[in-house]
């Protein structure tokens, strides 16, 4: 089939002190540190997905398209050894593409970002859903709840880069022609949501679109509800993290989220209860913008 997850991000961070802050931001966001030098860190979903730190980028990488510290590389994970080799065949005619020893195909898309190609490695999850009760569907009896407790993201569910809007097309383009994403929803104002083929969430990635810069934008990491959602974030600002965007509920998507500022670029996102979409979902083309979300949280206190 082609591309069925994210398999990797990696992020360049200045120094190791920076470093030091990125582990510590993604130990408190749940994710598992699984590897640490001076330079260099991994950590790691449940799904087993791997965040990248790194102070000295590999030389692979092309220059980031921001500065300080940001995203370099999206590796994406591929589900045979056949789709893999026809993918890596169709880039190398398009542009140049270098093999690592660990098995990734490494290129660079229409607007700078690092894109890497992999056999992807999935773990199987084991997530059991929390009871719940609404009149007419009562799944929790004389069970009161309790907390959720420490809040472990299942796995990354989407990226979302900003891409300058000249260029926007072929920036676009690169992800359908050559990668087989789809494009699920089109917000011609702001940006196009793209569907990866053996994904079911109704996007995997998010190219948004900004008058005269690229950068990263988010990354979202699924949990199982919305209260892992509510105390995830709830923990982290506890831990002196800053919240990026309040609770709320996207319009495109319809996923409850939470953002928080990453100390290594952009931010993170606990996500949960995303529309799951098929091949018979068909393209929205929006001609503006619609409300950012259905609902968020307001307040008249002081």
């Amino acid at each position: 089939m082609g591309i069925q997850r994210i398999e990797s991000v990696t992020y360049g961070v200045a120094d190791a002190e920076m470093l030091e802050e990125a582990v510590r931001f993604f130990e408190d966001f749940g994710l598992v540190l699984v590897e640490r030098t001076a330079e260099h860190a991994v950590c790691e979903t449940l799904a087993g997905q791997t965040v990248q730190l790194d102070t000295d980028p590999a030389a692979h990488l092309p220059p980031p398209v921001e500065s300080g510290p940001t995203l370099r590389e999206v590796v994406w994970g591929v589900d045979t050894a056949d789709a893999l080799d026809r993918l890596v065949t169709g880039l190398g005619a398009d542009r140049t593409v270098r093999a690592s020893a660990d098995g990734v195909h490494h290129t660079v898309d229409e607007t700078g970002f690092g894109v890497g190609l992999t056999l992807a490695r999935p773990r199987p999850l084991h997530v059991t859903p929390r009871p719940a009760n609404v009149s007419g569907s009562v799944t929790r009896w004389n069970t009161p709840l309790e907390p959720v407790g420490r809040v472990r993201p299942l796995r990354m569910c989407h990226v979302a880069l900003n891409i300058p809007k000249a260029g926007r097309e072929a920036a676009v383009a690169f992800y359908t022609d050559l990668l087989g994403f789809r494009p699920t929803d089109v917000v011609e104002p702001m940006g196009v949501f793209l569907q990866a083929p053996g994904d079911d969430d109704q996007h995997t990635f998010l190219l948004c679109h900004r008058p005269d810069k690229a950068g990263v934008n988010h990354v979202a990491y699924e949990v199982p509800g919305v209260d892992d959602v509510i105390e995830g974030g709830n923990h982290m600002i506890a831990r002196g993290w800053r919240e990026a965007r309040k609770l709320g509920r996207h319009t495109i998507g319809s996923n409850i989220f939470r953002f928080l500022h990453a100390p290594c670029g952009g931010r993170v996102e606990y996500a949960c209860d995303m529309d799951r979409a098929d091949a018979s979902y068909e393209t929205r083309v929006h001609e503006t913008a619609p409300p950012h979300t259905l609902w968020s949280l307001r307040t008249n206190r002081a």
